[in-house]
Formats: C-alpha cells, structure tokens, sequence
C-alpha cells in the first residue's frame, strides 16, 4: 500500500514589531525581523489596526511609560532592560545580521557589539546585573558585514584583551566605528593611545567623567591620544549624582577646557526606585550642558531655563 504524503506549505506569520520609548535603531529589534524573514514570515512596524500572529514589544528604560493600549495579535513577546534585564534573544536569532532596512539606516552604517558586560561595578550602571563581566561576544568583520561605518555599543572594551585586538583589527581593516558608551579612561596606556589614535573615528572620542577622579584621568588619556596626531573632538558621559556644586565643578571643567571638549549630562536613575524624582537642578544642568549652542554661548549661571529663573539661583544655596 502506497501512502501519499501531502507536502503542506507552512503559512507565513504576520509579525508586528513595536519599540515603546526609543526611536534609536533596536539592535535586538532588527535581529528579529531578520529572523523572521529569513522564515519567510512578513514583518513590519506594529499597526493597531491590523491582527497578528506575534507581536514583539521592546523597552528600553525602566522609567518611561508602557504601550497604554490592546495589542491585537495572538502573542505578545516582550524584551528589553525596560522590562527584564535578564532576558536575552536566543541564539539563532542572536548571530543574525541585523535587517536594516527596518529603521532605513544608511546603507554604509552598521550597529553591534564586540564584547558585552563590564568588570566595573559603578552603582547607577545597568551593565553589570544585565551582561556580568566583560566577555568576547563578535568579530568586527561579521559586525560590519562590508559596512564602512560601524556604531558600536561594547560598555569596556578597554577592559578586555579581545576587544583591544578588535580594535587593532579595526584598524587594519579601515572602518569607521563609534563607541557610542564611552571607553574607561584609566585604561589608556600608551600603547592603547598609540592604537586609538589610528583608528578612523565617526566624528569623535567619547570617554566616561562620572566622578572627580576622572577629570584628572581624562585629561591624562585624552593628551596622549593628541600626542600621537588625534585632532579631533572628545565626548565626556557625566552621570550627574546628589551633589550639585561636584557635578558642575565637572561638567564645567570641559566648558573652560573649550573646543574639541564636549560634557553629556546624565541625570542618575535609580533602577530600584521608580518613583524617584529627578531634582530640577540635574534637568537644568542637563538642558544647559547638552545643548551645545547653549553651553558655548553661557555660562550656566547665566541659563535662563524657564521664565523668571536664572541658574545662578542654585549657587546662592
């Protein structure tokens, strides 16, 4: 007796992506959709109006507001340190190439990691209970994927042997590549500052200032870079803690320096207390320090932030 076997084509899912609180190319998000794709499965932006099979939601901060309506789909899969800093993509997802087309980044630009985790354990940092200590994670060549320009997110990569090697490779090879997180300025050797120095920057060099001792090794790293020819901007994350004379003292530190020397401030998150209240002279700092034609035209005590206040209020407490 024969048996026929009927060959059932799969049907392909409908598959709905949804980023609640960033606008930023989810690198998760685009590993996903290449995922499904690669399945044959049609995927797009999350529209409420339509139904699906599976809808991925993705959060990034744990103090912004959740998607507030129904989602239409059979399942719902959430993900992101927003909602669990624990959960991770599976591995066949992991190691795809991201699908760029979802976010129509530039066709020379890519994103990703080389190393994840940090040995540092500086309290208003994520990274730690997220990733655990530093480890190897990618290659750059399987990163860029023939891209000329690479965006990448490692937290230390001074910190691990294979990352400074990546570097080195970076160089070799000719890309482009931005550390969006910042290096850890204790690290810069001279050896580290003679590579860093080769390697063709996307705009700038963006360093950690989170506490006084860091102006003093920030300062000691970014001259040696310039002693080996690197002329251009440095880029300084300034987490912004209780005290408000310490954390102007250094953010102002590189308005004095001038130039190629830009402060970011960050008002400190406690990822334990949602309800924490940001004090207003952390917003302040912010608003004046991270708009850069503001913070070359005035100093802070000058800023007027609303109608009726000037900062120099907060030096007179």
């Amino acid at each position: 007796m024969t048996t026929n076997l009927l060959m059932i084509e799969k049907r392909a899912m409908n598959i709905g992506i949804l980023a609640v609180d960033s606008n930023f190319p989810n690198l998760a998000l685009m590993k996903i959709s290449s995922y499904h794709k690669a399945r044959g499965d049609n995927v797009e932006w999350y529209n409420p109006l339509c139904s699906y099979d599976k809808v991925y939601i993705a959060k990034v901060f744990s103090f912004t507001p959740d998607y507030g309506y129904y989602i239409n789909a059979d399942q719902v899969e959430k993900g992101g340190t927003g909602y669990d800093i624990k959960k991770v993509l599976l591995p066949e997802i992991d190691r795809m190439i991201p699908d760029y087309d979802l976010y129509n980044v530039d066709k020379n630009l890519a994103y990703g990691f080389l190393t994840r985790g940090c040995p540092n354990r500086c309290k208003w940092c994520v990274v730690p209970a997220k990733e655990g200590n530093i480890t190897t994670y990618m290659d750059i060549a399987d990163v860029s994927a023939g891209r000329k320009n690479v965006i990448l997110m490692d937290n230390n990569i001074l910190a691990s042997n294979y990352g400074l090697q990546q570097i080195e490779k970076i160089v070799s090879m000719g890309v482009r590549v931005d550390f969006n997180q910042g290096l850890d300025a204790r690290l810069v050797t001279e050896d580290v500052a003679k590579l860093l120095a080769k390697v063709k920057w996307i705009k700038r060099i963006r360093f950690g200032c989170d506490t006084p001792g860091q102006i003093a090794e920030c300062e000691r790293a970014t001259a040696l870079i310039d002693k080996y020819g690197y002329k251009g901007e440095y880029f300084f994350y300034c987490i912004l803690l209780n005290d408000f004379k310490e954390a102007f003292t250094r953010v102002n530190h590189w308005r004095v320096k001038g130039g190629r020397f830009l402060p970011h401030c960050q008002p400190y998150r406690d990822l334990n207390n949602p309800r924490q209240i940001i004090p207003q002279w952390q917003k302040d700092l912010a608003g004046w320090a991270d708009k850069k034609w503001v913070f070359r035209s005035c100093e802070f005590k000058d800023f007027t932030p609303r109608k009726g206040f000037k900062c120099r209020e907060y030096f007179q407490k």
